[in-house]
């Protein structure tokens, strides 16, 4: 970025002066995705340096049971000779590495694999590139941009970055959120313009005065497009996040830089802003496109189901010496009071498809 090319603040800043206030969505869409100065076209935001740790970061088990999962499935669909797996927001590569390492074991699995990754962070594609060279990866520029082929979709932590809008709820209706500036610095603010509560989910109706309700147009469109194409080529689509089981209120809206809380409207695009995610909702768009939703797990749930404590037991015996920190990450990725009760496992598959460890 040369001297004469205004920052991402000052831009965001020119843009509400010249137009007035911006929705939530946009400002965040504005942070984390602008073709140049975005959060997410920048460097590696994974890892110790970086500002945030995702499983797959924390465990190989993780990714490895992941496989599974996906060979499970496969199977279950009779094995064809051709299938689509995609992964939304593939980070490093570590969660698929790790995935398909196990996977791949299962015989004809590979040759039938089609690996397509929907990633935006040009550092991340080619650390992608690296590491997944051996199953000739493709980068679709869209997430429905993609073959009749059955198809898996995989996505850890990819909802909860999506924009989303926020509504309070005032005396004479619902107010937008929105981003303007104060006194010269970006702040909060509410639209003038009351939306009537007939207008809002049947779930919020009814809400008190100054509560918030979140929703996000984007994590619907995108479950939308998924659910058309698994409902017309069979399939499944797997989502771990954080988030809530049915639409509510409530604000989530955070911001994340070097591994702590931040004020998301002090540094456009140096940090990560995310919100919980409706899970509710988004089954209600997979619902409609004739898929089935399956009960919602616990992270922890999920794991454990599908075997990590048997898992972690194997590499502790074959690795005597990281057996302490074997069984720390079990910890960390599915302790109550940690990950594993903090995210939820969703799921949304081919009627009559039994995604392993989210069965009951």
């Amino acid at each position: 970025m040369s001297d004469a090319t205004p920052s991402l603040p000052e831009l965001i800043d020119m843009q509400i002066r010249a137009n007035g206030p911006i929705s939530i969505a946009s400002y965040m869409a504005l942070c984390l995705t602008h073709p140049h100065q975005g959060y997410y076209k920048q460097a590696d935001p994974l890892g110790p340096r970086g500002d945030f740790m995702t499983a797959p970061e924390i465990s190989q088990m993780f990714g490895e049971l992941i496989g599974f999962f996906c060979v499970n499935l496969w199977q279950q669909m009779g094995e064809p000779k051709s299938f689509t797996l995609l992964e939304l927001g593939p980070g490093r590569g570590t969660l698929m590495q790790d995935a398909l390492r196990v996977a791949t074991k299962a015989e004809g699995f590979g040759d039938a694999l089609h690996l397509q990754l929907f990633e935006t962070n040009e550092e991340l594609k080619a650390r992608q590139a690296i590491r997944l060279s051996q199953y000739n990866p493709y980068w679709p520029t869209w997430i429905d941009a993609m073959s009749d082929d059955p198809l898996i979709v995989v996505g850890n932590e990819f909802f909860d970055a999506l924009p989303i809008r926020q509504f309070v709820k005032g005396a004479t209706g619902w107010h937008e959120r929105l981003v303007g500036l104060k006194d010269g610095a970006r702040s909060f603010g509410l639209s003038p313009t009351p939306i009537p509560e007939s207008a809002m989910p049947e779930a919020v109706r009814g809400a008190a005065l100054g509560e918030v309700y979140e929703v996000s147009l984007a994590g619907a469109d995108v479950m939308h497009r998924l659910s058309k194409a698994v409902g017309r080529r069979g399939g499944a689509i797997l989502a771990i996040d954080y988030g809530y089981p049915q639409t509510r209120t409530g604000e989530t809206l955070q911001a994340l830089r070097k591994h702590a809380y931040a004020d998301p409207l002090k540094a456009p695009g140096a940090a990560d802003l995310s919100a919980h995610v409706d899970f509710g909702a988004l089954a209600e768009v997979a619902n409609a496109a004739g898929l089935t939703v399956h009960p919602l797990a616990t992270q922890s749930e999920f794991l454990t189901s599908l075997g990590i404590t048997e898992r972690a037991a194997v590499l502790s015996k074959a690795n005597p010496g990281e057996a302490g920190n074997i069984g720390a990450a079990v910890d960390r990725l599915t302790g109550t009071g940690q990950m594993g009760g903090l995210f939820k496992v969703f799921c949304a598959a081919s009627p009559g498809l039994i995604p392993p460890g989210l069965s009951s």
